[in-house]
Protein backbone atom coordinates (compact mmCIF):
# COMPACT_ATOMS: atom_id res chain seq x y z
CA UNK A 1 0.00 0.00 0.00
CA UNK A 2 1.60 3.40 -0.67
CA UNK A 3 1.64 5.94 2.24
CA UNK A 4 -0.76 8.49 2.41
CA UNK A 5 -0.69 12.35 2.55
CA UNK A 6 -3.19 14.75 3.67
CA UNK A 7 -2.19 18.27 2.52
CA UNK A 8 -4.10 21.33 3.96
CA UNK A 9 -3.96 24.48 1.84
CA UNK A 10 -3.42 22.23 -1.57
CA UNK A 11 -4.45 24.34 -4.13
CA UNK A 12 -2.03 26.89 -3.52
CA UNK A 13 1.09 27.80 -5.09
CA UNK A 14 3.23 25.73 -2.18
CA UNK A 15 0.15 22.99 -2.20
CA UNK A 16 0.19 22.44 -5.70
CA UNK A 17 4.39 21.61 -6.01
CA UNK A 18 4.38 19.45 -3.18
CA UNK A 19 0.92 17.32 -4.37
CA UNK A 20 2.95 16.94 -7.48
CA UNK A 21 5.90 15.92 -6.25
CA UNK A 22 4.59 12.95 -3.73
CA UNK A 23 2.04 11.68 -6.29
CA UNK A 24 5.99 10.90 -8.39
CA UNK A 25 7.21 9.06 -5.23
CA UNK A 26 4.35 6.67 -4.90
CA UNK A 27 2.45 8.37 -2.57
CA UNK A 28 -1.55 8.76 -2.27
CA UNK A 29 -2.24 12.59 -1.77
CA UNK A 30 -5.90 14.42 -0.41
CA UNK A 31 -5.59 17.26 -1.21
CA UNK A 32 -8.06 19.93 0.64
CA UNK A 33 -8.97 23.14 0.53
CA UNK A 34 -12.09 25.84 0.90
CA UNK A 35 -12.16 25.60 -2.69
CA UNK A 36 -11.07 29.46 -3.49
CA UNK A 37 -9.12 28.08 -6.09
CA UNK A 38 -9.89 25.18 -8.51
CA UNK A 39 -7.97 21.92 -7.56
CA UNK A 40 -4.83 21.18 -9.02
CA UNK A 41 -4.95 19.85 -12.44
CA UNK A 42 -4.60 16.84 -14.02
CA UNK A 43 -4.52 15.05 -10.37
CA UNK A 44 -6.87 12.14 -10.73
CA UNK A 45 -5.44 9.87 -13.03
CA UNK A 46 -2.44 9.43 -9.88
CA UNK A 47 -5.11 8.83 -7.58
CA UNK A 48 -5.32 11.89 -5.85
CA UNK A 49 -8.11 13.25 -4.41
CA UNK A 50 -9.94 16.68 -4.01
CA UNK A 51 -11.37 17.61 -0.56
CA UNK A 52 -13.67 20.10 0.40
CA UNK A 53 -12.66 21.69 3.57
CA UNK A 54 -13.09 24.51 5.86
CA UNK A 55 -11.10 23.71 8.77
CA UNK A 56 -12.28 26.48 10.55
CA UNK A 57 -15.82 24.72 10.91
CA UNK A 58 -15.92 22.66 14.24
CA UNK A 59 -14.42 18.96 13.45
CA UNK A 60 -14.09 19.45 10.03
CA UNK A 61 -10.78 19.16 9.68
CA UNK A 62 -10.70 15.73 12.39
CA UNK A 63 -13.97 14.34 10.58
CA UNK A 64 -11.60 14.87 7.29
CA UNK A 65 -9.35 12.61 8.98
CA UNK A 66 -11.23 9.70 10.58
CA UNK A 67 -9.62 7.25 8.48
CA UNK A 68 -5.64 8.82 9.71
CA UNK A 69 -3.24 9.48 7.31
CA UNK A 70 0.76 8.71 7.17
CA UNK A 71 1.25 12.36 6.61
CA UNK A 72 -0.40 15.69 7.16
CA UNK A 73 1.10 18.71 5.83
CA UNK A 74 -0.30 21.87 7.06
CA UNK A 75 0.14 25.09 4.63
CA UNK A 76 -2.04 27.04 6.18
CA UNK A 77 -1.41 27.57 9.89
CA UNK A 78 -0.92 30.83 11.15
CA UNK A 79 -1.42 30.68 14.82
CA UNK A 80 -1.61 28.47 17.85
CA UNK A 81 -5.85 27.81 16.81
CA UNK A 82 -4.31 25.63 14.10
CA UNK A 83 -1.58 24.28 16.31
CA UNK A 84 -4.20 23.19 18.52
CA UNK A 85 -6.31 21.62 15.70
CA UNK A 86 -3.20 19.44 14.52
CA UNK A 87 -2.21 18.18 18.32
CA UNK A 88 -5.97 16.87 18.77
CA UNK A 89 -5.26 14.89 15.56
CA UNK A 90 -2.51 13.19 16.72
CA UNK A 91 -3.46 10.28 17.10
CA UNK A 92 -4.55 9.31 12.70
CA UNK A 93 -1.26 10.84 11.79
CA UNK A 94 1.97 9.41 11.77
CA UNK A 95 4.20 12.66 11.09
CA UNK A 96 3.49 16.74 10.88
CA UNK A 97 4.94 19.06 8.42
CA UNK A 98 4.41 22.77 9.09
CA UNK A 99 5.31 25.56 7.08
CA UNK A 100 6.12 28.72 9.12
CA UNK A 101 8.51 31.94 7.82
CA UNK A 102 11.68 33.24 8.20
CA UNK A 103 10.09 36.06 9.32
CA UNK A 104 9.92 35.09 12.67
CA UNK A 105 14.51 35.65 12.77
CA UNK A 106 15.24 38.97 15.56
CA UNK A 107 18.55 40.63 15.48
CA UNK A 108 19.73 41.70 18.48
CA UNK A 109 18.31 44.57 19.02
CA UNK A 110 14.85 42.53 18.58
CA UNK A 111 14.01 43.62 15.18
CA UNK A 112 12.14 42.00 13.26
CA UNK A 113 10.73 41.91 9.30
CA UNK A 114 7.55 43.09 10.52
CA UNK A 115 8.09 46.31 12.14
CA UNK A 116 11.48 46.95 10.09
CA UNK A 117 9.54 50.03 8.50
CA UNK A 118 9.36 51.36 11.97
CA UNK A 119 12.13 49.82 14.04
CA UNK A 120 14.67 49.68 11.08
CA UNK A 121 16.04 46.82 9.14
CA UNK A 122 17.49 44.39 11.37
CA UNK A 123 21.57 43.27 11.18
CA UNK A 124 21.10 39.13 10.90
CA UNK A 125 23.96 36.87 10.07
CA UNK A 126 24.50 36.17 6.56
CA UNK A 127 23.26 33.63 6.68
CA UNK A 128 20.84 33.00 8.69
CA UNK A 129 20.91 29.31 10.93
CA UNK A 130 17.83 27.89 12.70
CA UNK A 131 19.72 28.74 15.80
CA UNK A 132 18.98 32.71 14.93
CA UNK A 133 16.72 33.73 18.11
CA UNK A 134 13.32 34.66 17.21
CA UNK A 135 10.69 36.59 18.36
CA UNK A 136 8.68 35.90 21.44
CA UNK A 137 5.44 34.23 20.92
CA UNK A 138 2.44 36.36 20.97
CA UNK A 139 -0.64 37.94 19.08
CA UNK A 140 0.72 40.64 17.90
CA UNK A 141 2.20 40.39 14.22
CA UNK A 142 2.30 37.44 12.08
CA UNK A 143 5.48 36.46 12.93
CA UNK A 144 5.10 36.33 16.81
CA UNK A 145 2.06 33.76 15.91
CA UNK A 146 3.62 32.06 14.13
CA UNK A 147 6.53 31.26 16.69
CA UNK A 148 3.64 30.62 19.09
CA UNK A 149 2.51 28.04 16.45
CA UNK A 150 6.37 26.65 16.62
CA UNK A 151 6.13 26.56 19.77
CA UNK A 152 3.04 24.74 20.48
CA UNK A 153 3.65 22.24 18.40
CA UNK A 154 7.49 21.42 19.41
CA UNK A 155 6.64 21.38 22.80
CA UNK A 156 3.14 19.34 22.79
CA UNK A 157 2.77 17.08 19.46
CA UNK A 158 4.14 13.41 20.63
CA UNK A 159 4.21 12.40 16.58
CA UNK A 160 7.61 13.66 15.01
CA UNK A 161 6.77 17.78 13.39
CA UNK A 162 9.17 19.47 11.00
CA UNK A 163 8.60 23.09 10.80
CA UNK A 164 9.80 24.62 7.33
CA UNK A 165 10.91 28.62 7.46
CA UNK A 166 11.14 29.60 3.57
CA UNK A 167 12.06 33.07 2.53
CA UNK A 168 10.19 34.84 -0.27
CA UNK A 169 8.36 31.96 -1.74
CA UNK A 170 7.87 31.91 -5.58
CA UNK A 171 6.03 29.47 -7.75
CA UNK A 172 3.24 29.45 -10.42
CA UNK A 173 -0.31 29.86 -9.33
CA UNK A 174 0.48 32.36 -6.39
CA UNK A 175 -1.56 35.29 -5.42
CA UNK A 176 1.73 37.22 -4.36
CA UNK A 177 3.88 37.09 -7.23
CA UNK A 178 6.50 39.25 -6.82
CA UNK A 179 8.08 38.97 -10.27
CA UNK A 180 4.82 41.01 -10.87
CA UNK A 181 7.20 44.18 -10.22
CA UNK A 182 9.36 43.63 -13.01
CA UNK A 183 6.68 41.89 -15.37
CA UNK A 184 3.93 44.69 -15.54
CA UNK A 185 6.88 47.34 -16.07
CA UNK A 186 8.27 45.33 -19.18
CA UNK A 187 4.45 44.67 -20.38
CA UNK A 188 3.85 48.55 -19.94
CA UNK A 189 6.25 49.45 -22.21
CA UNK A 190 9.03 50.79 -19.75
CA UNK A 191 12.45 51.14 -21.29
CA UNK A 192 13.76 52.02 -18.07
CA UNK A 193 13.65 50.69 -14.47
CA UNK A 194 15.18 51.96 -11.04
CA UNK A 195 16.66 49.96 -8.54
CA UNK A 196 16.47 50.97 -5.18
CA UNK A 197 19.95 49.96 -3.19
CA UNK A 198 21.68 49.87 -6.45
CA UNK A 199 20.14 46.52 -7.40
CA UNK A 200 22.40 45.29 -4.71
CA UNK A 201 19.41 43.89 -2.23
CA UNK A 202 20.08 40.21 -1.37
CA UNK A 203 16.17 38.55 -0.06
CA UNK A 204 16.42 35.34 -0.21
CA UNK A 205 14.32 33.67 -2.53
CA UNK A 206 11.86 30.06 -1.83
CA UNK A 207 11.09 27.90 -4.78
CA UNK A 208 7.78 26.25 -4.08
CA UNK A 209 9.69 23.22 -6.06
CA UNK A 210 12.32 23.57 -3.43
CA UNK A 211 10.17 23.56 -0.71
CA UNK A 212 8.31 20.47 -2.43
CA UNK A 213 11.49 18.26 -2.45
CA UNK A 214 12.63 19.14 1.19
CA UNK A 215 8.89 17.87 2.63
CA UNK A 216 10.04 14.80 0.60
CA UNK A 217 13.06 13.99 2.07
CA UNK A 218 11.74 14.87 5.57
CA UNK A 219 8.70 12.37 5.52
CA UNK A 220 11.25 10.32 4.44
CA UNK A 221 13.27 10.40 7.74
CA UNK A 222 10.59 11.78 10.22
CA UNK A 223 11.98 13.92 12.96
CA UNK A 224 11.14 17.21 15.28
CA UNK A 225 13.55 19.45 14.17
CA UNK A 226 12.99 23.26 12.23
CA UNK A 227 14.58 23.39 8.54
CA UNK A 228 15.16 26.66 6.89
CA UNK A 229 14.65 26.46 3.07
CA UNK A 230 15.78 28.32 0.21
CA UNK A 231 17.32 28.59 -2.95
CA UNK A 232 20.40 27.44 -3.76
CA UNK A 233 21.64 30.59 -4.73
CA UNK A 234 20.69 34.35 -2.63
CA UNK A 235 20.40 36.36 -6.33
CA UNK A 236 20.46 40.47 -5.75
CA UNK A 237 17.64 42.45 -7.29
CA UNK A 238 19.83 43.11 -10.15
CA UNK A 239 20.13 39.30 -10.74
CA UNK A 240 16.41 38.61 -10.15
CA UNK A 241 15.95 41.27 -12.54
CA UNK A 242 18.55 40.02 -15.34
CA UNK A 243 16.63 36.48 -14.77
CA UNK A 244 13.18 38.19 -15.65
CA UNK A 245 14.69 40.43 -18.55
CA UNK A 246 16.07 37.22 -19.99
CA UNK A 247 12.72 34.95 -20.27
CA UNK A 248 10.87 38.13 -21.74
CA UNK A 249 13.17 39.17 -23.92
CA UNK A 250 13.39 43.01 -22.57
CA UNK A 251 15.73 45.34 -24.33
CA UNK A 252 15.42 47.85 -22.19
CA UNK A 253 17.48 48.51 -18.50
CA UNK A 254 18.12 48.99 -15.05
CA UNK A 255 19.08 52.10 -13.42
CA UNK A 256 20.54 51.55 -10.30
CA UNK A 257 19.41 54.03 -7.52
CA UNK A 258 22.42 55.48 -5.29
CA UNK A 259 20.76 55.84 -2.06
CA UNK A 260 20.64 54.11 1.58
CA UNK A 261 17.05 55.09 2.93
CA UNK A 262 14.94 52.78 4.27
CA UNK A 263 12.23 52.33 2.90
CA UNK A 264 13.54 53.46 -0.51
CA UNK A 265 11.14 55.73 -2.60
CA UNK A 266 12.42 54.93 -6.01
CA UNK A 267 12.97 52.03 -7.35
CA UNK A 268 11.68 49.57 -4.26
CA UNK A 269 10.91 45.91 -5.73
CA UNK A 270 8.96 43.53 -3.24
CA UNK A 271 12.97 42.22 -2.68
CA UNK A 272 14.41 45.58 -1.98
CA UNK A 273 16.55 45.89 1.73
CA UNK A 274 18.99 47.68 3.11
CA UNK A 275 21.22 44.93 4.17
CA UNK A 276 21.20 40.86 3.45
CA UNK A 277 18.37 38.50 4.43
CA UNK A 278 19.94 35.22 3.53
CA UNK A 279 18.90 31.64 5.17
CA UNK A 280 21.35 28.58 5.71
CA UNK A 281 19.97 25.45 4.14
CA UNK A 282 23.37 23.45 5.75
CA UNK A 283 20.68 21.86 8.14
CA UNK A 284 18.26 20.87 5.14
CA UNK A 285 21.53 19.67 3.04
CA UNK A 286 22.75 17.40 5.81
CA UNK A 287 19.61 15.26 5.34
CA UNK A 288 20.11 14.52 1.94
CA UNK A 289 17.57 17.22 0.43
CA UNK A 290 19.14 18.64 -3.07
CA UNK A 291 17.80 21.73 -4.61
CA UNK A 292 15.78 20.86 -7.66
CA UNK A 293 16.16 24.12 -9.14
CA UNK A 294 17.54 27.63 -9.62
CA UNK A 295 15.79 30.57 -9.26
CA UNK A 296 16.68 31.50 -12.98
CA UNK A 297 15.22 28.30 -13.71
CA UNK A 298 12.09 28.49 -11.93
CA UNK A 299 10.97 32.01 -13.12
CA UNK A 300 10.71 30.97 -16.72
CA UNK A 301 6.98 29.18 -15.85
CA UNK A 302 6.46 32.56 -13.52
CA UNK A 303 7.27 34.56 -16.07
CA UNK A 304 4.63 32.91 -18.88
CA UNK A 305 1.76 32.93 -16.08
CA UNK A 306 2.14 36.51 -15.66
CA UNK A 307 2.61 37.51 -19.02
CA UNK A 308 -0.84 35.95 -19.78
CA UNK A 309 -2.48 38.94 -17.65
CA UNK A 310 -4.73 40.83 -19.58
CA UNK A 311 -3.96 44.15 -19.73
CA UNK A 312 -7.60 45.33 -18.91
CA UNK A 313 -7.72 42.85 -15.99
CA UNK A 314 -7.32 44.24 -12.03
CA UNK A 315 -3.88 43.05 -10.90
CA UNK A 316 -5.32 44.21 -7.38
CA UNK A 317 -8.09 41.49 -7.06
CA UNK A 318 -5.55 39.26 -8.83
CA UNK A 319 -3.20 39.47 -6.54
CA UNK A 320 -4.21 40.85 -3.51
CA UNK A 321 -1.16 40.33 -1.13
CA UNK A 322 0.52 42.37 -3.57
CA UNK A 323 -2.28 44.91 -3.20
CA UNK A 324 -2.13 45.26 0.32
CA UNK A 325 1.34 46.60 0.20
CA UNK A 326 1.86 50.04 2.34
CA UNK A 327 3.26 51.87 -0.91
CA UNK A 328 2.75 52.18 -5.13
CA UNK A 329 4.05 49.36 -6.40
CA UNK A 330 3.68 50.97 -9.63
CA UNK A 331 4.51 54.72 -8.83
CA UNK A 332 5.47 55.47 -12.59
CA UNK A 333 5.24 59.08 -12.23
CA UNK A 334 7.97 59.19 -9.27
CA UNK A 335 10.23 57.11 -12.15
CA UNK A 336 9.46 59.17 -15.04
CA UNK A 337 10.69 62.33 -12.50
CA UNK A 338 13.61 59.81 -11.28
CA UNK A 339 14.30 59.56 -14.76
CA UNK A 340 14.17 63.13 -15.66
CA UNK A 341 16.39 64.32 -12.98
CA UNK A 342 19.12 61.68 -14.16
CA UNK A 343 18.93 62.76 -17.46
CA UNK A 344 19.67 66.37 -16.64
CA UNK A 345 22.28 65.43 -14.52
CA UNK A 346 24.34 63.85 -17.36
CA UNK A 347 24.00 66.35 -19.81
Amino acid sequence: MPRSAFIVGGTGQIGRAVTSNLLAGGWAVSVASRGFRSPPENLAPFGARFVPLDREGPGELARALSIGTDALIDLTAYSPAEGRQLLDLQGNVGALVVVSSSSVYRDDKGRTLDEATQNGFPELPDPIAETQPTVAPGDATYSTRKVALEHLLLDKATIPVTILRPAAIHGPGSIHPREWWFVKRILDGRQAIPLAYEGRSRFHTSSVLNIAELVRVVLDQPSTRILNIADPAALSVAEIGSAIARHMSYAGKFLPVVSDAFPASIGRTPWSVPRPFVLDNGAALALGYAPTTTYPEAVAAICNELANVNANEDWQARFPILASYAYDLFDYSGEDAFLSDCERASR
